[in-house]
Formats: C-alpha cells, structure tokens, sequence
C-alpha cells in the first residue's frame, strides 16, 4: 500500500485524461473520491485535500478535465456541453475500474459533479458539491436574483469568443487578481502554466460558452448529498445556495463556511475535507 501521487494518462474514448492519484492503493481498498476542479483550476488545487483524505484512508483521483488535459482539448465548441462533461466523468471511472465513486465538484467540477450524481446515481455513492449549487437552482438564481445577475454579469465576457482569451492568456495578472490571497504562489502557478498551454484557455471557456440553458434541464439528485458554500463567495449568491436544498431528494447537508471566499479547496482544505469525510462515512 502506498500514499504516493503519480499522475496517470487515463484514456476515455478519443481523449486522454492526465489524473492526480493519492491515497491508498490495495486491492482492499474500496473507499474512492473524484475530485473535479473548476474554472480557472485544475486538479492541482485538490492537492491538499487530497493529503487529508489520504490520512483518513480514502484514495482520491483528481483529473485535468475536457480541455485541460492536453489529450482532450477538442475543438468545436459543442464538444464541451455538459453531457460531454458528465460522459467524460463515467468514462473515468470504467476506466479506473470504480463501480462506484464519492463524487466532489467545486465550481464548474460541482455543476458537472451535481449532473452525474443526477444522470447516474447508480454510480455516485455520495456526492459534494463546492461553492456552486444545483445547476437549476443556480439557473433560477441568474434569472430571478438581482445579487446573483450581479454577480454573474461576467459570464457575458467569458462566452464572448476571443476577447477572454487574449485577455486571460496574455495577462496571468488578471487570474492572479482572481485569485487574490487565497491561493499560494505555487498553486496559482500550477493553474497558470496549464492555462497557458496552447489552446487550454480556449478549450477551458469553452465551458461556458457551450452551456446554452442545459442548466435547467438537470434533474433533482437522489443520493446522498452535502452543499459546501463560502459565505464570503463573490460568484453565487446566499439565494442561490440556500435554493439548492430544493433539488435535492435524498439526505442533504448545507455546510456554510464563515470568511471564506469562492476557493474553497485552496482555502479551506482541512474544513472542506471534514465535510467531504462526514458525508463519506456517515
């Protein structure tokens, strides 16, 4: 058994996913985390959470997603619709073997984590979501809260092709202002070089610009769920986290985190990592 953290090449269809391992490795070990990062991440900023379930016994696997990793930056924007994301999610999971998985998503991670969990409960054991909350609640949310249409006016630059591109690649200080403190060098530095990358940025707003109103569409989750929301979130309102209770069928936990902001996995590791332990043992 080792606790060590090699980077896989994980091949799913016509893409290859580069994924974090860490955690034990036996073939007991039945107790298996998926980590899925957001935007503007990568799977570089569950390294600390990682740690901590490690030392609880739990492996975790932490891919570069669609467009992140250099073997899955396709091209057309259509490519990154959300049930590419989420088929790209099962597709990891046949290929790493795992029947089942608990299911951890922060930011865009958490609206593809709250897709699968909804699309394919048959393979999520337990899911938690980080900073964004169900795909409908937060939809409800842009459209009826003046907070949260305030607050998401940025989704307009990101979809417009181009102009985020050359801003956000060529200036790494506006990530960096992004980020602000709650980051340490060396993880903005992680995100930034793979960002930087030949058509990752591109690949990575594409996101955005493929979503169209699938957010709706997504259907309430029925396995057992914990919603993890900074009060001090720049990006998604208390409406919009509170709404999230309502998509949810099965056991559900909000876990609001005092002085904290929207980087939560950076942030808070410890914290984040107590909540996913709780939601994972019970």
């Amino acid at each position: 058994m080792t606790t060590a953290t090699p980077t896989l090449l994980v091949p799913v269809g016509d893409s290859n996913f580069e994924v974090h391992r860490a955690g034990p490795v036996s073939a007991a070990q039945r107790t298996t985390a998926l980590l899925l990062h957001g935007f503007p991440q990568s799977a570089a900023s569950w390294h600390a959470v990682a740690q901590h379930l490690s030392a609880f016994g739990i492996t975790s696997y932490a891919p570069n997603q669609r467009g992140y990793s250099a073997g899955a930056r396709h091209h057309p924007v259509e490519a990154y619709r959300l049930s590419e994301l989420v088929a790209d999610v099962v597709g990891l999971c046949d290929a790493l073997a795992l029947d089942t998985v608990h299911l951890v998503g922060h930011d865009w991670g958490a609206i593809v984590a709250w897709a699968t969990a909804a699309h394919h409960p048959d393979r999520v054991t337990s899911l938690t979501a980080v900073s964004v909350p169900h795909p409908a609640a937060f939809a409800r949310a842009i459209g009826t809260d003046p907070e949260q249409q305030e607050m998401s006016a940025y989704l307009g630059l990101l979809e417009q092709d181009g102009t985020a591109d050359l801003l956000l690649t060529n200036d790494a200080a506006a990530l960096r202002l992004g980020y602000g403190d709650a980051l340490t060098r060396e993880t903005a530095d992680a995100h930034i070089r793979l960002l930087s990358e030949p058509g990752a940025m591109s690949a990575a707003l594409n996101w955005y610009r493929a979503r169209g109103t699938s957010w709706h569409e997504v259907p309430p989750v029925t396995v057992p769920t914990t919603f993890v929301w900074g009060a001090d979130d720049m990006a998604v309102s208390r409406s919009a986290a509170y709404g999230c209770a309502e998509h949810v069928t099965a056991p559900y936990e909000f876990v609001e985190l005092a002085a904290t902001g929207h980087w939560v996995p950076e942030q808070e590791p410890a914290r984040l990592s107590t909540a996913i332990i709780h939601r994972i043992v019970g």
